[in-house]
């Protein structure tokens, strides 16, 4: 009766969480330029997910982030759209520590029957990349790079320049369809992948972690693949 009992309780448990977000992934209706702007049509017909802030101890401003996905045959694009009043970006080499500036990141994971493997890209202000294959969501590979990853940011202010006003950041990324193949089919529509789609912004000590899809962790920790949100791919919308 008591293992039946505690069964019930954790099975109530896992039924309150919040689901995880769902998004609707469209497929381009012309080129991409990776400029950092977002300025084509197909940016504008993709809906923005804003992201949240899970934990209320964080000091700082919780400034607003916008994040878009679009694909194509080639690619999949992911685009940022930051509020940031001071951009601060000091590290400048591929597979530098990236997550310790203003940055964005993507996590990828091709095969959700599973959540052992994804892949990992954090991009600052600058769009240097820090990519990596990440493993039981401790184990950091590095030395892994993606292939023909395409980034470019625009700044809306002053890099590395304290105590004035900026206005923000964009950041675009087009990731090659071929980095996954060993985990999954280029996707077609109805096909579902996850993801977590996250911003570290400030300076310490005021500095914060929103996200897409809240991980209901005590910490600040945005990993934990179980809580990622799902992409659905689905064609251009007339």
């Amino acid at each position: 009766m008591r293992i039946l009992t505690i069964c019930l309780l954790a099975a109530a448990g896992l039924a309150a969480q919040p689901r995880v977000p769902r998004y609707e992934v469209r497929r381009t209706s012309g080129r991409i330029v990776v400029d950092g702007k977002l300025d084509e049509k197909s940016w504008e017909a993709a809906p923005p997910i804003e992201f949240v802030f899970p934990w209320d101890f964080q000091t700082g401003a919780k400034q607003k982030t916008i994040a878009r996905l679009l694909w194509d045959d080639d690619n999949l694009y992911v685009g940022y759209e930051c509020e940031d009043t001071d951009i601060v970006a000091q590290r400048t080499e591929r597979d530098d520590p990236t997550y310790l500036d203003d940055a964005v990141e993507i996590f990828i994971n091709p095969r959700p029957s599973q959540t052992g493997v994804y892949f990992g890209l954090e991009m600052n202000a600058r769009a240097v990349l820090y990519d990596y294959l990440m493993v039981d969501a401790r184990y950091a590979f590095k030395r892994f790079n993606l292939q023909g990853v395409q980034l470019a940011s625009s700044i809306r202010g002053t890099l590395n320049v304290r105590g004035d006003q900026d206005k923000g950041w964009s950041l675009e990324v087009a990731i090659p369809w071929v980095n996954f193949e060993e985990l999954s089919k280029r996707p077609a529509p109805g096909d579902v992948w996850t993801t977590a789609l996250n911003r570290w912004d400030g300076v310490e000590p005021d500095r914060r972690l929103s996200m897409w899809s809240d991980p209901l962790q005590p910490r600040a920790n945005p990993h934990v693949p179980a809580r990622f949100g799902q992409l659905v791919f689905v064609q251009e919308r007339k």
